[in-house]
């Protein structure tokens, strides 16, 4: 059985930065998502500035999706 992997908190004040830490966590978690094929990728903002980045059974294997709180 895959293990589950931990939601990766972003917290930035800068645009460029979000982008570049978006970017890490959404490669990283694709890695992840490849082996097991049944979780996609969740992005859920927050707040201004702060995100979460997860896998997400809801979200079809092989897809990213945004979710604005």
């Amino acid at each position: 059985m895959p293990t589950l992997i931990e939601p990766i908190d972003i917290q930035v004040t800068s645009r460029r930065v979000l982008d570049e830490r978006l970017e890490a966590a959404v490669i990283g978690l694709r890695e992840a998502a490849m082996l097991t094929g049944t979780h996609g990728i969740l992005i859920t903002r927050n707040r201004p500035g702060h995100y979460t980045v997860a896998l997400s059974e809801e979200v079809p294997f092989g897809t990213t999706r945004e979710l604005i709180r």
